[in-house]
């Protein structure tokens, strides 16, 4: 009991810190996103019946919008206008990436349901699991480029000298 006590103390000082804020926020900002992407894409899938790729690409749009917004603004403190080429350009590209998994695993979730499960539900049920699957495989890894090659402050200074 002593050792995890520790373990907790240690996560709870570490989370003070500023690298551990700025983490916390940012996986804030990802439920965030990804709350908005899933009810988008269970609103056009499940409800609207579009397709599982056409719904996850627009779903994907919607939840990007707040995540570049909330991710620059709060997470890494950056105001004023977007630098299209730092900031702008890598975010969207990145998303991009996203895009393409996740609306590859949506529509393969979406062909397999549809053979295996009559059920429409179980069927956006896996079209939702297979989208959001996919972005749990890059989460950390924008994360690591966010932080070190966008909105983090080395990067910036070394673009102001």
């Amino acid at each position: 009991m002593g050792r995890m006590s520790t373990s907790i103390a240690a996560l709870r000082a570490r989370a003070k810190t500023p690298g551990g804020v700025k983490a916390i926020r940012y996986t804030l900002v990802s439920v965030i996103s990804v709350i908005v992407a899933q009810i988008a894409l269970i609103v056009l899938f499940g409800l609207l019946h579009w397709t599982a790729r056409s719904s996850n690409i627009l779903a994907v749009t919607l939840g990007g919008i707040p995540s570049y917004w909330l991710n620059r603004r709060w997470v890494w403190k950056k105001s004023g206008r977007s630098h299209l080429w730092k900031e702008t350009v890598p975010f969207w590209a990145l998303n991009f990436v996203g895009l393409a998994l996740s609306t590859w695993a949506a529509d393969f979730a979406a062909s397999w349901g549809k053979t295996n499960f009559d059920s429409h539900l179980v069927q956006t049920a896996l079209v939702a699991a297979g989208s959001i699957g996919a972005f749990g495989v890059l989460w950390i890894g924008k994360f690591l480029v966010f932080n070190k090659l966008m909105f983090g402050i080395e990067h910036h200074r070394a673009a102001d000298a």
